[in-house]
């Protein structure tokens, strides 16, 4: 079985988009809490109330950070995708991090990002543009075989 970690952007549907593409392949998919609001706040919600709004961003990221370290850890392969909203850098964060413990990386993402993401791009073993370029790796992986 092939583990895979979806991290990045969390307003499109690029992930149910991968993993209805992967159905038959013998992968095992995990992400981040992609719930906006409960990944804002899990920090204050199971820590205590925070007045500062540096600290309670800052207790939910340490809480996060758990969750994310995991999957990455744990991961045979991290997708990490860049959207067109937001700068996202938690998703620049995970890619390094993925590297730097010598995960298989796949990096999904428009083509206006490539001067700016240019060393993420370095980094990982593919660039893709599309979900379904993503399935097609993970199928050649598994299968070897190319896209019909």
């Amino acid at each position: 079985m092939l583990s895979v970690y979806l991290s990045g952007e969390i307003h499109t549907d690029w992930r149910e988009q991968i993993i209805e593409g992967a159905k038959g392949l013998d992968v095992e998919f995990s992400a981040p809490v992609t719930d906006h609001g409960a990944s804002d706040d899990c920090g204050v919600e199971i820590l205590g109330a925070e007045e500062n709004k540096y600290w309670h961003d800052h207790k939910g990221a340490m809480v996060n950070a758990i969750r994310t370290r995991k999957g990455i850890e744990e991961a045979d392969v991290v997708v990490v995708r860049f959207g067109d909203k937001y700068k996202q850098w938690n998703a620049a964060f995970d890619a390094g991090y993925a590297s730097a413990m010598g995960k298989s990386l796949i990096i999904l993402q428009p083509p206006e990002h490539d001067h700016a993401l240019k060393e993420v791009d370095a980094a990982a073993l593919a660039v893709t543009r599309e979900p379904g370029q993503v399935v097609e790796i993970l199928r050649y992986v598994l299968e070897g075989t190319l896209p019909k």
